[in-house]
């Protein structure tokens, strides 16, 4: 039979592909960036084996799975996961607990005269192991958060850098009320996944050092776990500056320019829809601040929206879209961001724009580094 493993840490830093034999249920609510759910039972299976094992114990239970899963449905799953091992013949196969339906799998697998590696402890022993890495990290390394306004560029710097942990990625959400994208948000249990897997690379280049970009509690909908809130806001600043222009310039390509590319990429062959999905998507992400912004400035900036919407349809031109990015900036995001500036007392290690932080960032790792 092949070698099992339970070499968690190189599974993750090199993205080993994995095939996930849990029901669509479960790899829905947790998983791995690298895998694949092709499962050994559908979810309505799944639950009609565990009922029968409640009642009747598990020989019943296996005898029914077996019953269940034969001739054309055995033969059609043994294919997909044929499939898999043919492309990634380098990967592994797991479940929940590295038991009963991993061992089947491999050993279908084995039947057809492919051998391959299940993961001893599965999908439960390898997010225990994710949790641990990522609370080590937090706890043994020190901390440095790169602040500024909305709009300087923080996540430019955090991509430049080598010691950097990218929360917005890990989230898949700009962390703003324009932060979504066309697709979803992963699960809370995904994004506390990709972070661990993330600290556990930076971590593996020998770095003792992180760098991170301010967050709040919520990044999107993904809840940042509270040892990395409390370590954030214990954390120094260093403070990205940038010209007023330059701000709206970058949230017009951010908000503007990069999502109607993701809703065309979503709609490739309807544009118009992908057009509609766009201009939804801003109205929408406007109107989650309508309370604070106050009903006549909403109305205000919702008309400037609309306006360069029309001219943007219509002649593909995006600088009227700077007037009421202006307008957010100067009503909304400076205003929340000053206020909460000055109920915070953080050491500022270094101020500069963009090029000059990330030299002293770099610098900074790299001295650590010699220095340990």
């Amino acid at each position: 039979m092949p070698k099992d493993t339970a070499d968690y840490r190189s599974l993750f830093l090199n993205d080993t592909p994995l095939l996930d034999v849990r029901a669509p249920i479960e790899f829905s609510k947790g998983a791995f960036p690298s895998a694949q759910n092709w499962p050994l039972l559908n979810d309505i299976e799944r639950q009609r084996i565990g009922t029968c094992y409640q009642q009747h114990g598990q020989q019943a239970a296996i005898k029914m799975g077996h019953e269940l899963v034969r001739n054309e449905v055995k033969a059609a799953r043994l294919e997909t996961w044929q499939r898999f091992t043919k492309k990634y013949p380098e990967g592994y196969l797991y479940c929940f607990r590295g038991g009963l339906r991993s061992q089947i799998a491999q050993q279908w697998l084995a039947d057809s005269g492919i051998e391959y590696f299940r993961i001893t402890g599965g999908y439960k022993a390898m997010r225990r192991y994710l949790i641990a890495t990522l609370e080590e990290a937090i706890v043994q390394c020190s901390l440095t958060v790169v602040a500024g306004m909305t709009g300087t560029g923080k996540t430019e710097v955090i991509l430049a850098l080598d010691d950097a942990l990218d929360l917005e990625d890990c989230a898949h959400h700009r962390g703003s009320s324009f932060g979504r994208h066309a697709i979803a948000q992963p699960s809370q249990i995904d994004f506390e996944n990709r972070l661990a897997i993330a600290a556990l690379k930076v971590r593996a280049k020998g770095h003792i050092d992180l760098t991170v970009e301010d967050e709040g509690r919520l990044i999107g909908r993904c809840f940042v776990p509270p040892s990395l809130q409390k370590a954030i806001k214990a954390a120094p600043l260093v403070w990205l500056e940038d010209s007023f222009e330059g701000r709206v310039t970058r949230i017009l390509n951010d908000y503007v320019v990069n999502m109607l590319v993701e809703y065309r990429q979503l709609y490739p062959h309807n544009l118009e829809q992908a057009f509609i999905a766009f201009a939804e998507y801003l109205r929408d992400s406007l109107s989650r601040i309508r309370k604070r912004l106050g009903g006549e400035r909403f109305a205000e900036l919702m008309g400037l929206l609309d306006m360069a919407l029309i001219e943007q349809q219509r002649s593909q031109a995006i600088d009227a879209h700077r007037l009421w990015i202006a307008g957010l900036l100067k009503d909304y995001y400076d205003p929340m961001y000053n206020y909460q500036r000055g109920n915070a007392s953080r050491q500022i290690l270094f101020r500069g724009e963009q090029q000059a932080v990330i030299e002293f960032l770099s610098l900074r790792s790299r001295a650590t580094q010699l220095s340990r």
